[in-house]
């Protein structure tokens, strides 16, 4: 409408909270990637595993009924500590997969379009920017990594009775930790890669490279070496250790856990510095 009429008004109608304003990103996103048919498919993949975990609590909690048709089921199947351990690695690698997909489109297409000023020119700070960015990818991948594995531990605490539940609780916070870890480091790291290579071919070719050739690279640096430290550039190795740890197992990594704890807050806090150099309302151009 024209200015000079005057008949425009401020806007006086309820006002969001300040601490939500940054769920409006990742609602948009989950919109977007909500319609790719691939990211269906392989959300429902992610899912088989889980599926046979209950399966595999439901017969070990069931003993009588298999034992009654003569399977000797009471010396395979139990559910413990190294069951969730695996749950972690094999979904942790779906999350991985995922994240390949998801990750590399995250911020790039605002920065190829200029579109950070008009975010940021609104009441938005860029930490609430990059935590709406991680929500797309972090709830995104939270659907196959901690939430089945709740789950899973739900149906085992319900057919196990309470005492087991509370001899047990540890095991679900030590999933439930270890999988938001592996879900901030590959969201932190796949948003960094999105912020400074603006090609989302190149850019899912990087993440992978950074685990696949980090992880052979590691291997050739041990045995020509002969040392365990080439397993530092192995994050997969790393957050097994950590796992491992979680659960109160050893791992055979080679790897202390205070190493393996340092490599994921350098890689971290390497992530973080880099998104607040390139996430900002201007560009200097030389």
């Amino acid at each position: 409408m024209a200015v000079y009429k005057r008949t425009y008004t401020a806007y006086e109608g309820a006002m969001t909270p300040e601490w939500s304003r940054f769920l409006v990103i990742p609602r948009a996103g989950w919109k977007k990637f909500g319609e790719s048919k691939l990211l269906m498919i392989l959300r429902m993949a992610s899912l088989i595993y889980p599926l046979g975990c209950i399966l595999y609590v439901y017969l070990a909690n069931n003993l009588s009924a298999l034992q009654d048709l003569g399977i000797p089921a009471g010396r395979y199947l139990s559910v413990d500590r190294t069951m969730f351990l695996y749950f972690c690695w094999i979904q942790g690698a779906f999350a991985y997969v995922m994240t390949a997909l998801v990750g590399p489109s995250l911020v790039w297409p605002d920065l190829v379009n200029n579109a950070l000023p008009l975010y940021l020119c609104r009441p938005f700070s860029r930490t609430e920017y990059v935590l709406g960015k991680m929500s797309v990818l972090g709830g995104l991948l939270s659907l196959a990594t901690w939430v089945p594995g709740l789950v899973v531990f739900i149906v085992q605490a319900s057919l196990a009775g309470w005492d087991w539940t509370v001899d047990n609780a540890w095991i679900a916070w030590s999933m439930f930790v270890g999988m938001v870890l592996w879900v901030v480091l590959l969201s932190l790291i796949s948003m960094a890669i999105s912020a400074f290579v603006k090609w989302r071919i190149a850019a899912g070719a990087l993440l992978l490279g950074i685990f696949v050739a980090g992880a052979g690279f590691g291997s050739a640096l041990n045995a020509i070496v002969r040392t365990e430290y080439g397993s530092l550039l192995n994050l997969t190795q790393v957050m097994y250790t950590i796992w491992s740890q979680l659960f109160g197992l050893t791992p055979d990594t080679g790897l202390t856990i205070g190493e393996a704890w340092s490599v994921v807050a350098v890689v971290c806090a390497g992530c973080v510095w880099l998104l607040a150099k390139k996430i900002r309302a201007f560009e200097v151009v030389k």
